[in-house]
């Protein structure tokens, strides 16, 4: 894998598509979903343009966001069908984020670990939700020895977060038949072996087990075809990384999945605690019986300067 670039880099246009099909062997009489498929602004991130389609329709729905400040949609659906698909699509703007060279020099992460249980500013309270144990991270002291390798004394917060993600990247094998969403994160960090959303829960686990608030990010990473192939409909899919508070530059994100500090190929969904805080969709049907699931993303990079970008229908 090569080395980033250090520096700022141009701004990016995605559009993005993610469908979720759920065929079932009998009839649903009642489908209720929680949704967390709309794109989330930020500093970094705008929304230029969004639609979610359902089929069959929903009878009933509404926007709003959560306790973390995501956007949501709740939808109802009673009409009897067999099969459900919702489809995601939008158009996002990417800023540029701090590079290399901005991270360098940030405060002892001892520093940091002790202004968050500290100081009353909005900033720090805000952080501090990410500080504790939640339903997909625990914290033990074999995790904390592991964090303790690159949290060394005096190091640069920033510097050493980026060590770790560098050393999850090599000490942890992906294999997406190695786990599964309920998978302890003891099981993850003894077997070596898992995916995207348990490095990031991995990593979230080692920064709060040193007293420093992390959180989970919720979206897609553009993947790039092998030289000379097209690119593939359908072949991208949700991915997961993680965000680091740091004083001087706010929140800074970083996927060890990929060994990156994170610039401009990561689109964002929604961020939490963990992953319980942002799935992309769940929800309770009635009847149904058995239910085969099939989830497609595509990420397709937009020309610079191109005009405004009507979505597609289903």
């Amino acid at each position: 894998m090569s080395e980033q670039p250090d520096g700022r880099g141009a701004s990016m246009r995605y559009r993005v598509v993610h469908e979720t099909r759920y065929k079932y062997q009998s009839s649903v009489t009642l489908s209720q979903q929680y949704l967390h498929l709309t794109p989330r602004p930020f500093a970094y991130q705008q929304t230029e343009s969004h639609q979610i389609w359902i089929d069959p329709a929903a009878n009933d729905g509404s926007d709003g966001t959560d306790y973390f400040g995501n956007n949501t949609r709740h939808v109802a659906i009673t009409v009897p069908h067999r099969s459900l698909l919702v489809h995601a699509e939008s158009v996002v703007m990417l800023a540029p984020r701090p590079g290399l060279a901005d991270i360098a020099g940030t405060l002892p992460w001892e520093s940091v670990r002790d202004m968050v249980t500290k100081e009353k500013s909005a900033a720090t309270l805000e952080a501090c939700r990410y500080l504790y144990a939640s339903p997909h991270v625990t914290c033990f002291p074999e995790l904390e020895a592991y964090a303790r390798i690159s949290y060394t004394p005096g190091r640069p917060q920033l510097d050493a977060a980026l060590d770790l993600t560098h050393r999850i990247f090599g000490d942890f094998e992906f294999d997406g038949k190695a786990t599964d969403i309920s998978t302890p994160l003891e099981e993850v960090l003894l077997g070596r072996r898992g995916v995207c959303q348990d490095f990031a829960h991995l990593m979230i686990g080692c920064l709060r087990s040193v007293g420093l608030p992390a959180r989970y990010m919720s979206g897609y990473i553009l993947t790039h075809p092998p030289a000379g192939k097209p690119r593939l409909i359908g072949a991208d899919a949700s991915h997961a990384w993680v965000s680091v508070y740091c004083p001087e530059l706010g929140w800074v994100d970083f996927d060890p999945t990929n060994r990156r500090l994170v610039q401009h190929e990561h689109i964002t969904l929604g961020w939490g605690r963990d992953f319980s805080d942002v799935t992309p969709m769940r929800g309770i049907v009635l009847g149904g019986g058995k239910q085969d699931l099939d989830v497609q993303v595509t990420v397709t990079p937009l020309p610079e300067g191109s005009g405004p970008f009507f979505l597609s229908r289903v």
